[in-house]
């Protein structure tokens, strides 16, 4: 099967794989992978930062296939296709190998983004209008964090407003994301301590840092540009001095070391996408692959400190699901930021969801994690998982998406046989 698939990849990717371009006021290409492979049944840079491909997700975590030492693809067992169709986009523009002609297209904040990737969804549905009337899921992590709850924002505006394709929305999930930077930056410390990271002595001196950090993302909700900027320089501070105790550790999972420039070895992926015969069957040109994109990164800068928790609620109350998974060993987006600001969001079941027990998550028989759900609203803590989950925990990833998206997630075992879109 292996020799197979390398062999048809070698053509054509094996993969349904096309670029779409749309047009706003110049023309922008967003590169897209559909996965729609039926059940047979019915110190380091940082990955979390805007200007990462989604690529690193399609091969590493949840897609059908992963890249194999000698560069060829194979598949993944646990792949996210198992339970939907999914559809991978790089974005923002001028992210992996999404592109655009006019350097206005670049992206500074969520709105901006959340357009472009609206538009283009609107041209894909338009283009495949077999998938509209499927049950839709947004999904993302890391920075995602950010995008996928402006982005679930832009589409149920759209729907509402009757804005061209109805997107069957049902629901969105974050996995190790960061949202609410005031919440999340001060967890840093505490988490660090309860790992082991750092002492006592260590935690009281970084968090002397705090109140000016605090006050800096204040400003930067409010006045925006430069207060966005030096809240930016002024709170990474916080996790710098972690880092600079803690020594070599992978903030991603701390229980490994870094390897890599992203503290992985992701160097197969850019081999495999970079191949000639690659480009050509996606249609890219000459464009050069790169996991992560320095220009993306710097135009994004005065977004990174915004608290995008504040239109969350509004979906919540509309019957719109949401799901934040962590993988308990992350440093960078850890689950204990992730519960706090889940818990701290202001909406008409935050009473009962903070009373709502933490339960184990089951799969197999065996305990993969703590779940806190009430109504639309779920907290995954994952077991024995960094920041990539369905890397680290690949089963019980799936399971966990298969049970969420088939409305199960506390269910021991997901019957759901229906099929969805997940973006």
């Amino acid at each position: 099967m292996e020799k197979r698939i390398s062999s048809l990849v070698s053509l054509s990717l094996f993969l349904l794989l096309s670029a779409l371009t749309y047009s706003s006021a110049t023309s922008v290409s967003e590169i897209l992978g559909l996965q729609s492979i039926e059940r047979t049944t019915s110190q380091a840079e940082r990955l979390i930062r805007p200007g990462c491909s989604s690529e690193l997700a399609l091969f590493y975590e949840n897609g059908p296939f992963k890249i194999a030492d000698n560069i060829s693809l194979v598949l993944n067992e646990y792949g996210w296709d198992k339970a939907s169709n999914l559809i991978y986009v790089d974005q923002p523009t001028g992210t992996g190998f999404s592109y655009t002609s006019d350097k206005r297209d670049l992206r500074h904040d969520e709105t901006g983004v959340s357009n472009d990737l609206y538009d283009f969804l609107q041209a894909f549905f338009q283009k495949h209008p077999q998938f509209v009337n499927n049950d839709f899921f947004i999904t993302g992590e890391s920075y995602a964090g950010h995008y996928i709850p402006a982005f679930a924002a832009r589409v149920h505006q759209g729907n509402k407003a009757k804005e061209g394709i109805h997107l069957n929305l049902k629901g969105f999930a974050i996995g190790n994301g960061l949202t609410d930077p005031a919440i999340q930056y001060k967890a840093y410390t505490d988490y660090a301590l309860d790992m082991g990271l750092i002492n006592e002595s260590q935690q009281k001196s970084i968090n002397k840092i705090l109140p000016t950090c605090e006050l800096a993302i204040k400003l930067c909700g409010t006045d925006g540009s430069l207060s966005c900027l030096a809240s930016y320089l002024i709170c990474s501070t916080v996790f710098s001095r972690i880092l600079a105790i803690a020594g070599n550790i992978n903030h991603y999972d701390i229980r490994i070391k870094c390897k890599g420039q992203l503290c992985y070895d992701f160097s197969n992926m850019d081999k495999f996408l970079n191949q000639r015969n690659v480009r050509d069957a996606l249609g890219v040109g000459d464009i050069e692959f790169v996991s992560c994109s320095p220009t993306v990164y710097q135009g994004m800068l005065m977004d990174w400190m915004r608290n995008l928790e504040v239109g969350i609620p509004t979906l919540l109350e509309d019957g719109i699901k949401l799901l934040v998974y962590a993988g308990e060993y992350d440093l960078i987006c850890n689950w204990l930021g992730n519960s706090r600001w889940v818990e701290a969001m202001e909406w008409s079941g935050r009473q009962k969801y903070v009373a709502s027990p933490n339960v184990p998550f089951v799969v197999d028989g065996a305990e993969a994690g703590l779940l806190k759900t009430y109504g639309p609203l779920s907290f995954l803590k994952v077991h024995n998982a960094g920041h990539m989950v369905p890397m680290d925990q690949p089963k019980a990833a799936l399971e966990m998406l298969k049970r969420w998206t088939g409305g199960k997630l506390a269910e021991a075992d997901d019957q759901s046989e229906g099929r969805a879109e997940v973006m």
